[in-house]
């Protein structure tokens, strides 16, 4: 049988760093256009609590969510050791496309693979470049649709890339605007015959009935502003008890097909949406089991990095692998599950063997 593996990863993370402090001069509104009663120290400090995030990366004005995407796909690349020209397909997950720092549209006219292809300099034509819109979680469906195509035998080699550029679409008026973040994230999934290795089960699930519009586009909360400019929303609370009501659920769903014990995962890389959101999520994920969650089972990187939505899972497993992470890393042979949530609302897990 065809195993999928995760032969090499890459990330981006951009240069331009901005912690909590630089927040203090804003000015913060709720969604009914009254401003905030409580002083930005404050809102700044229960946000922080609540989050985990203590910085974030911003990319330069010069560099769009493609470039990022470049970027982390030539580092990806360059550790799997493959060709490019050999790639059969270039999968590129984002939410909002191009924006560039001094326009309000957002520029997907070619697709952003078809950018990244284009930057790698692939001659290929059969080297098929594609996006995905699937929220935060579009960088582990496309590792899922990687190995859809390997173990249907169109493919053997596939990168996968998750890039993003939050800062363009924020309201800076809305507190929210502090979670998000900039960055890319990269893998290349390859046919491998090796079968103590690789993607061993997955789950995606999409909850629209009532909970397509927790993430959505509207306009500023300052009533100034131009009605017509939209900017990333979001029903905070609604989402909390979304994710931790079916994400724990979506990731028994994957270890169970996948006949492996909760005792034998090692690590589990969850998107970096809000720290306590996660460590609540892992908590129950772990009671569905009847078990406790291992201390650093969850490595993190909210507090320095934000919330770059398809970036967040990527990123982090490559700063793991590449031994960036204090006191985190990951053997050979060891048990990985890769988990995240998003607009849509949608959820996904992948269980891997490393």
């Amino acid at each position: 049988m065809i195993s999928s593996i995760i032969s090499g990863t890459g990330s981006y993370i951009p240069k331009v760093k901005k912690e909590n402090s630089k927040f203090l001069k804003n000015r913060f509104f709720n969604a009914d256009g009254t401003k905030i009663p409580s002083d930005n120290k404050t809102i700044i400090d229960k946000f922080k609590a609540i989050t985990g995030i203590e910085e974030r990366r911003y990319a330069i004005a010069d560099y769009n969510s493609s470039d990022l995407g470049f970027f982390a796909a030539q580092k990806a690349i360059e550790d799997a050791g493959v060709d490019p020209e050999e790639l059969d397909y270039i999968i590129l997950a984002h939410n909002f496309g191009d924006v560039s720092s001094t326009a309000i549209q957002s520029d997907i006219l070619p697709s952003l693979a078809t950018r990244v292809k284009y930057r790698l300099g692939i001659k290929n034509p059969n080297c098929v470049a594609y996006d995905i819109l699937f929220g935060c979680p579009g960088w582990v469906e496309g590792v899922i649709q990687a190995q859809a195509f390997i173990q249907s035998g169109i493919a053997s080699k596939i990168l996968v890339i998750g890039a993003e550029t939050l800062s363009r679409v924020v309201d800076k008026f809305d507190r929210d605007s502090m979670i998000y973040s900039d960055g890319a994230g990269a893998c290349i999934v390859e046919k491998s015959k090796h079968q103590e290795s690789g993607i061993l089960s997955h789950a995606t699930q999409t909850f629209a009935k009532d909970e397509a519009y927790h993430l959505f586009f509207g306009k500023s909360y300052h009533t100034e502003e131009d009605p017509e400019v939209r900017y990333i929303k979001m029903h905070g609370r609604k989402i909390y008890e979304f994710a931790l009501t079916h994400v724990p659920a979506a990731m028994k769903m994957a270890l169970d097909k996948s006949g492996i014990s909760i005792s034998e995962v090692k690590k589990i890389f969850i998107h970096q949406a809000n720290e306590k959101m996660d460590e609540a999520i892992i908590k129950r994920f772990y009671r569905l089991y009847k078990a406790d969650a291992p201390e650093g089972v969850m490595p993190m990187s909210i507090h320095k990095l934000g919330n770059s939505s398809v970036a967040t899972v990527p990123t982090l497993l490559d700063l793991v692998l590449k031994g960036n992470v204090k006191n985190q890393e990951v053997e050979k042979g060891d048990v990985l599950i890769l988990a995240s949530v998003g607009a849509g609302m949608n959820i996904n897990a992948v269980v891997y063997r490393y």
